[in-house]
């Protein structure tokens, strides 16, 4: 059962897991990071404590906390309960939302076997843009997505921003790093048997209405916002594929393009 605690003095250091998230809120190898995953909200919140990430500890107001009452009912945790203010001096910032988990990460996932049994994968190379991110995971999470492989310069799926914007959903996709030199790397997907579909706006790339999703096994490559895929993870992938626009408009935000094309491969009745 969770243990409520109230706390008046912003300097306990028993909150120091709470503390400064303005730099604290990253990687272990980033200057101040501790890479603890953080939940923000009660959604959010409860999505943390129903997934694989040892909670342990969380800071809210009482009238937040008393929301999460049955959520916590069997959880072993630290539960700090405090004024906003002292919320705020504790964050570095005021938080609207009035409560804040944070866990440890989850053991990383098996990326090898993930390829193997996935029916559709996301390919990520430089989406750098956490609120992007946080997007392209929630719509994965909608549409069933088997799991999101990260290839160089990607962002932290798991940076505070990413799991806000996710709406807790970065918790429950699998997601690793495509293991090898990238782009060689993407040869892998193609060996255990996954079209490898680069999006890109290219004239000469099959529109996705006649691509034949459906029914296939197929990883989903995508590239950061303005720039794209760079050449060389088109010219590494095994097909090229484009949204049809209107005239004038050759480009959708990352995640959107993603969506659409998550629900061409995986349409849900």
């Amino acid at each position: 059962m969770a243990h409520l605690i109230t706390v008046r003095d912003p300097a306990d250091p028993r909150l120091d897991d709470f503390r400064d998230l303005t730099t604290a809120d990253r990687r272990p190898d980033r200057p101040g990071g501790r890479g603890l995953v953080i939940a923000e909200g009660v959604v959010v919140v409860r999505r943390l404590i129903d997934s694989p990430y040892p909670v342990r500890a969380l800071l809210g107001v009482p009238a937040r906390l008393a929301d999460l009452s049955e959520d916590l009912a069997d959880q072993d945790v630290p539960v700090y309960s405090v004024t906003a203010q002292l919320m705020a001096e504790v964050v570095g910032f005021h938080l609207n939302r009035g409560v804040l988990a944070v866990a440890d990460r989850a053991a990383p996932v098996d990326v090898p076997r993930l390829i193997e049994n996935a029916r559709v994968l996301a390919v990520l190379e430089a989406v750098n843009d956490h609120e992007n991110l946080g997007a392209l995971f929630r719509n994965a999470a909608a549409f069933g997505i088997d799991g999101v492989l990260l290839g160089p310069r990607c962002a932290d799926p798991l940076y505070r921003r990413s799991v806000r914007v996710s709406m807790g959903h970065v918790l429950r996709v699998p997601f690793g790093e495509l293991p090898g030199p990238w782009p060689d790397s993407l040869r892998t997907l193609r060996a255990a048997g996954l079209r490898t579909l680069a999006l890109t706006p290219r004239p000469d790339a099959v529109p996705l209405s006649k691509a034949d999703l459906a029914g296939a096994r197929v990883a989903v490559l995508l590239g950061a916002e303005g720039p794209g895929l760079t050449d060389e993870a088109l010219e590494a992938a095994g097909e090229w594929l484009r949204i049809p626009m209107a005239t004038g408009v050759d480009s959708l935000n990352v995640a959107t393009a993603a969506a659409v094309t998550f629900h061409a491969a995986l349409p849900l009745v």
